[in-house]
C-alpha cells in the first residue's frame, strides 16, 4: 500500500519518485504510479478522493439551486440541421427530458409525425452508449449510425435499413469519430467511404466499404505521424480525401472523379499538398471547387478553383480576408452566391456574397448576437444553419433562397420563454510582451457597479476562436447573480492564424502570461477582487489555467480545471498526446522541454511542495473522467496528488477532484452533464463568495 501524507495524499507506493534524464536535465516523477488507472493503490486513492469531494461538496449553498436551474434551462426540445434525402428527411431530436439525442425522419416539409430511425436509449437503457455521428445514403433506405459507450470515444459504425432499423451487414468496430462518404447511385450494391484514424485496426486512412458483405479496400494510407484522415464526397460526384497534420496547423487535400472510376481506386489529384495553410473545400452548383483558406490569409478568405485543375497555382480568391474578424465557414448558396459567416470577437455575423465579383449582397438578420455554425445547402437551395447566443438555446435556422432573414426550423418550434438581458462588453489588457489582448466580460441581469464574484474562462489553444453559443452553465451562473468573462488569449484563433500561433508550442507560456494579464485587468478595472476570481477551462483551457494558477498564485482565489492536461513532460505517453506535438511541442527537443517545463502545471506544483510555498496557491477543483481517451485522466490524479502533496500543513485539502466512471472527454447523458456542471459552478459560488438570491 501508498505511505500517506496529509489529507490522504500518497507519495508513491515504494516512496521512490520515477526520474528521467532528458537531455540531460533530471525531472522526477512522483506520482507516476497514478497512471495507471486499474491498480488497488490507485483505487485506494481515487475512493478517498471521493469521500473528500462528498465531505466538500454537501457544504456548497448553491450546489442544488445550481442544479434545478441549469436542468431548467436545458429543459427544451433541441434539433439539428436537417439531411435532404428523395422524399424525406432526416434530423436529431433531443426532447425536453430526453437524456439522448435520437435520429428521425419525417415528410419534406417538416409536417406530420416522426419516425425513430435510431434511438441510442432503446439500444442501450443505461444511458452509456452516446450517438455519434450518423449519415443517411444518398436514397435515404439506409443510414450510417456511430456509437460509443463509457465515454471512450472509439465505438461502432453499422448500416440500418432506414424503415425498420434492421441492421444491414456487418459492423466495423474500434472507430473514434469516423467521417462516413456514401457512393452515389449505388442502390443495388450500396458501399462507403470512411476512415480509420489510428493503427488500431487497420492502416491509418480512407477505406472503402461494401455495405452487404463488408469487404474493403484501403483508398488512401496516411503514413505521416500525427495525420488525422477526413474523406467526404462532393456534388454525389467528387471524392475529397483530407489530412490534417497537427490539429489546426495544416491540411492536405485531394479531389477525384467518381464519375466512370473505380471507386477503389479514384484517382486523386493534389488540391493543396505541403502547404503550411489550412483548408476546407466544397463544390458550388456552378460545378466550382469553393475552398476556405488561410492561404495568404491568416484570417481566411474564399477561392475557386476547376475541380479538374485544383492546384493552388489555379485558385481565385471570391470573397477576400477581413483584417478585424475571421471566417469561419461558408455554405454555397443558389445565384451562384456564398453564404459568409465571420466572428469577430466571438460574436457572428452573416453575409450572402456573388461568386463572380466577391461583393457583398446581403446581411442576414440574426435573432441576436450570438454563434452561427454549420451552414448547409440543401438540394433545393434553402441554406441551413444553427444560431445560439448567451441566452437563446441552440437552435435552427432556415434561410430560403435570397431570402433576408431565415426562419426558425422546423416551423412549430417553441421558442421558449423571455429571452433575460444579459450585458456584455469588452475591455482590453496588456500582456507580458505588451501585446493588447480583449476580453468578454458578461453582466448578470440588473448588475451593480460593485467588484462581485467572476468566473474568467479561457482555452488558448489549437486555434480554436471562443464563441458565445448558449450555455445552460454559464447562464445559469449569470442568473444567479455571478459575472462571467472570456479572455481570447494567444494559441486561440480570435485573431486568426497567427494568433494561433504566437500562443503555440514554445510560445504557450505568451498564451499563460495573456490569462494572468487578462485576471489582472478585471481586478484593476474593479470587476472583482482576487478571492472573488475563479479561473475556469476544460481540456488545453485546464492546462492554461492550471499553468496561470501556478505561475502566479496569487492571481485567483480557486481554479476549475476540467479534464486538463497537467503533466507536459509526459503528455506524449497518454491519451492522444502524440497528436498534438505540433501545439505543444515534443520532449525530444531539448528547446521544446524548456518551454514545457517552463508552465507544466503538475511540476511547478511538485516544486513549490519542495520549496514549501504552497500556502498562497489558490483552491483547485479538477475533474476527469475515467473513459477520456483524449486528455487521459492520469493528469488530473497526478495533478490532485501534487497538490495534495505540495499543501500538507493546510487545514483543508488544497485541490479537489471530481472523478466519474463510465463517461469520457465527449457526449454524456443530460442528467450527468448538468451534475458535472452544477457542482463544478457550485465550487466556483463558494470560493468566491456567490450567495444564493
Amino acid at each position: 500500500m501508498p505511505t500517506r501524507g496529509a489529507h490522504g495524499a500518497a507519495l508513491s507506493p515504494d516512496r521512490e519518485s520515477a526520474v528521467d534524464i532528458l537531455h540531460g536535465r533530471q525531472v522526477t516523477d512522483p506520482y507516476r504510479w497514478l497512471e495507471s488507472a486499474g491498480t488497488t493503490a490507485t483505487r485506494h486513492w481515487l475512493a478517498e478522493r471521493d469521500r473528500e469531494f462528498d465531505r466538500e461538496a454537501e457544504h456548497w449553498p448553491l450546489r442544488r439551486g445550481l442544479s434545478e436551474r441549469i436542468q431548467d434551462l436545458v429543459r427544451t426540445d433541441l434539433w439539428s440541421a436537417p439531411r435532404h434525402r428523395p422524399g424525406r428527411l432526416f434530423t436529431t431530436v433531443r426532447r425536453a427530458g430526453d437524456e439522448h439525442p435520437r435520429v428521425v425522419a419525417m415528410a419534406p416539409d417538416a409536417t406530420g409525425g416522426l419516425q425513430v430511425v435510431f434511438d441510442p436509449v432503446e439500444q442501450d437503457p443505461s444511458g452509456r452508449t452516446t450517438l455519434d455521428s450518423w449519415e443517411p445514403d444518398p436514397t435515404g433506405r439506409l443510414i450510417a449510425v456511430q456509437t460509443s459507450s463509457g465515454g471512450v470515444e472509439r465505438g461502432e459504425l453499422r448500416v440500418l435499413c432506414a424503415r425498420t432499423g434492421a441492421q444491414v451487414g456487418p459492423s466495423v468496430r474500434g472507430l473514434r469519430y469516423s467521417h462516413v462518404a456514401w457512393l452515389p447511385d449505388r442502390e443495388s450494391s450500396p458501399a462507403f467511404y470512411y476512415v480509420r484514424r489510428d493503427d488500431q485496426h487497420g492502416t491509418r486512412g480512407v477505406w472503402l466499404r461494401r455495405v452487404a458483405c463488408g469487404t474493403e479496400t484501403l483508398v488512401h494510407a496516411c503514413t505521416a505521424p500525427g495525420t488525422v484522415p477526413g474523406v467526404r464526397v462532393l456534388g454525389g460526384r467528387r471524392l475529397l480525401v483530407t489530412e490534417s497534420h497537427g490539429t489546426g496547423h495544416r491540411t492536405d487535400l485531394w479531389i477525384a472523379d467518381l464519375h466512370g472510376a473505380r471507386p477503389e481506386h479514384p484517382r486523386l489529384h493534389p488540391v493543396q499538398v505541403g502547404v503550411e495553410a489550412e483548408t476546407e473545400a466544397r463544390l458550388g452548383p456552378d460545378g466550382l471547387l469553393y475552398l476556405r483558406t488561410t492561404l495568404g490569409a491568416p484570417l481566411r478568405r474564399v477561392c475557386a478553383a476547376d475541380p479538374d485543375e485544383p492546384g493552388v497555382e489555379h485558385w481565385r480568391e471570391v470573397v477576400p480576408e477581413d483584417p478585424g474578424a475571421t471566417l469561419d465557414a461558408f455554405a454555397t448558396c443558389p445565384g451562384p452566391a456564398l453564404l459568409v459567416v465571420r466572428t469577430r470577437l466571438g460574436i457572428s455575423e452573416a453575409r450572402v456574397h456573388d461568386t463572380a465579383t466577391g461583393r457583398p449582397l446581403r446581411t442576414l438578420a440574426l435573432p441576436g448576437e450570438g454563434m452561427v455554425t454549420a451552414p448547409e445547402t440543401a438540394p433545393d437551395g434553402t441554406v441551413f444553419l444553427g444560431y445560439a447566443d448567451v441566452a437563446v438555446q441552440q437552435r435552427v435556422l432556415e434561410l430560403a433562397p435570397g431570402a433576408r432573414e431565415p426562419r426558425v426550423w422546423p416551423p412549430h418550434t417553441d421558442t421558449g420563454a423571455p429571452v433575460p438581458e444579459v450585458r456584455r462588453s469588452v475591455v482590453w489588457c496588456r500582456s507580458a510582451d505588451g501585446t493588447e489582448v480583449p476580453v468578454t466580460v458578461f453582466d448578470p441581469p440588473r448588475a451593480g457597479t460593485a467588484p462581485g464574484p467572476t468566473i474568467l474562462h479561457a482555452y488558448g489553444g489549437f486555434g480554436r476562436p471562443r464563441q458565445f453559443g448558449f450555455s445552460a452553465t454559464v447562464l445559469a451562473w449569470l442568473l444567479s447573480g455571478g459575472r462571467y468573462a472570456v479572455a481570447h488569449v494567444r494559441g486561440g484563433g480570435d485573431a486568426g492564424r497567427s494568433w494561433h500561433l504566437r500562443g503555440a508550442r514554445r510560445n504557450k507560456p505568451r498564451a499563460v502570461e495573456d490569462l494572468v494579464a487578462a485576471a489582472g485587468t478585471l481586478v484593476e478595472q474593479g470587476l472583482c477582487t482576487r478571492s472573488q476570481l475563479c479561473l475556469s477551462g476544460g481540456s488545453a483551457g485546464g492546462l492554461l489555467v492550471l499553468a496561470a494558477a501556478m505561475s502566479r498564485p496569487r492571481v485567483c482565489g480557486s481554479v476549475i480545471a476540467s479534464a486538463p492536461l497537467a503533466d507536459m513532460v509526459r503528455f506524449e505517453r497518454l491519451g492522444l498526446g502524440r497528436m498534438w506535438t505540433r501545439e505543444f511541442g515534443t520532449v525530444t527537443d531539448p528547446e521544446d522541454l524548456t518551454a514545457l517545463l517552463s508552465y507544466s502545471p503538475y511540476h511547478r506544483a511538485l516544486a513549490r511542495g519542495r520549496s514549501h510555498s504552497s500556502t498562497a496557491l489558490p483552491r483547485v477543483l479538477l475533474t476527469g473522467f475515467d473513459g477520456d481517451t483524449r486528455t487521459d485522466a492520469a493528469h488530473p490524479r497526478k495533478m490532485c496528488a501534487a497538490l495534495l502533496g505540495a499543501g500538507s500543513g493546510l487545514d483543508r485539502p488544497p485541490a479537489l477532484l471530481r472523478y466519474e466512471r463510465d463517461v469520457g472527454h465527449g457526449p454524456r447523458a443530460v442528467s450527468r452533464a448538468v451534475a458535472l456542471a452544477a457542482d463544478a459552478h457550485a465550487f466556483a459560488a463558494h470560493e468566491t463568495g456567490l450567495l444564493p438570491r
